[in-house]
């Protein structure tokens, strides 16, 4: 096991100690003040410093900033940095949970109800319970003193700490949204220069008791160890992050995603998918200048996805000159209009089916009076935004999602596909 947390501080913008908690007593409020003196006083910013830093004293401090507050701690033992990092991070969070958000003054308000929660959440230098909605069961933010006969709640001493026991709904559902962002950057030359997928499963979970759900995905990996032959596509699935209530060891050995879910909503898995994606709306743009005084614009919108999906909410945005005024525009879809505070035409498209292409013509004046040695403008992307609904870029299916509970009740689950644009950018003027 790795080592613990001496003691942890939360420090103001100038380095005083707000509230620390001692758990070992091997270190004092003192070196606190002179780690943050010594580390970040010279330089005036915490960014440039790393979070992980030892002394030559023995002790090894771990930081984070947010807002106007340090949350710091300071170790004699060997800890496991990440784990310490992802404490604190868990930490602001409880905090925000509490008191709407953290700083300064709200720590100085709430120091009784900060130090009820930093006692739940480590004890021993060792972090414990980080779930706010599990912590709010007991520390209650507008009480200051605990009931005599008020209990912790049972996922306090269950092994499953995310989910409280005894939640009742009347109708059980769940709903799965497969959400995936494309991220794309295409050169002058209209060559793709960057191309990945960012991807997410949401799930929204309405179950009563301590439901086991599992959930199959066209994953290559495990349809080629049982042996079966893919109808459509399968996909690699790399770079996967999971909640913590997934089994972890149940997934490496046969890859199957087996958990009990939290209450209400939270994403069960992101993943990375980093490959050559075809730009599912492309766009060209020619610019005509004409004496200086007037530049004429058109923009050429097509879709290179299948007929049967439509996009919709799409917005493309195209840079013109900062100084350009009297805007004369056309479209032969949907609506565009001239927004100076971007120094942008936006044309926006609220259904765009596959396999169309829609053009937009735009004239726009520009001052007669120019420098000969003006400096060349910097040009700006094209930047597109738009949602396809039951559609995924990647093709990841959801083969299934059952659950299982022991009281033996049916449960309704709902499958939903959604692609939207992420980074989409399209440097073609």
């Amino acid at each position: 096991m790795a080592g613990a947390v001496s003691a942890l501080f939360l420090l103001d913008i100038k380095g005083r100690v707000l509230v620390w908690r001692d758990y070992r007593g091997d270190v004092t409020a003192l070196q606190a003040e002179r780690f943050f003196t010594k580390l970040l006083d010279k330089e005036g910013d915490a960014e440039v410093h790393s979070p992980v830093v030892h002394d030559g004293a023995g002790v090894s401090y771990t930081f984070i900033q947010h807002n106007n507050v340090f949350l710091l701690t300071a170790a004699r033992q060997n800890c496991n940095a990440a784990s310490i990092l992802l404490f604190l991070h868990r930490l602001v969070d409880v905090f925000k949970h509490y008191f709407e958000e953290l700083e300064e003054e709200s720590l100085r308000d709430n120091f009784v109800v900060v130090y009820e929660l930093l006692d739940e959440m480590m004890d021993f230098g060792y972090p414990q319970y980080t779930e706010a909605t599990i912590l709010s069961e007991f520390i209650k933010t507008d009480a200051y003193r605990m009931e005599v006969t008020q209990r912790p709640p049972m996922a306090v001493t269950n092994a499953v700490s995310w989910r409280s026991e005894g939640i009742r709904y009347k109708k059980n559902e769940v709903f799965l949204d497969v959400v995936e962002s494309v991220n794309i950057l295409v050169n002058s030359n209209g060559q793709i220069v960057r191309s990945d997928i960012i991807g997410a499963l949401k799930m929204r979970t309405f179950l009563s008791g301590m439901p086991e759900c599992k959930l199959g995905l066209n994953d290559r990996v495990l349809l080629e160890a049982q042996g079966r032959a893919t109808k459509g596509k399968a996909i690699d699935l790399d770079d996967i992050k999971f909640h913590q209530c997934v089994r972890l060891t149940r997934f490496e050995n046969d890859r199957t995603i087996s958990f009990v879910p939290p209450d209400g909503a939270f994403d069960l898995m992101t993943y990375r998918l980093t490959t050559q994606v075809k730009p599912l709306i492309w766009v060209e743009a020619q610019v005509e200048k004409h004496s200086r005084s007037r530049i004429e614009i058109m923009v050429k919108a097509r879709s290179q996805f299948k007929e049967r999906s439509t996009g919709t909410n799409v917005e493309i945005e195209v840079p013109v000159p900062y100084d350009a005024t009297n805007p004369n525009i056309r479209t032969s879809m949907g609506s565009a209009a001239y927004a100076p505070e971007r120094d942008a035409m936006v044309w926006k498209i609220k259904s765009f089916p596959g396999g169309k292409e829609y053009m937009c013509r735009a004239e726009f004046s520009l001052p007669s009076i120019t420098s000969e040695e003006a400096t060349p403008e910097k040009k700006a992307p094209i930047r597109v935004k738009f949602e396809i609904p039951y559609f995924t870029v990647s093709g990841i299916q959801v083969r299934y999602l059952k659950v299982i509970e022991k009281s033996g009740y049916q449960a309704l689950p709902w499958v939903r596909y959604i692609t939207m644009a992420g980074e989409y950018e399209l440097r073609l003027i």
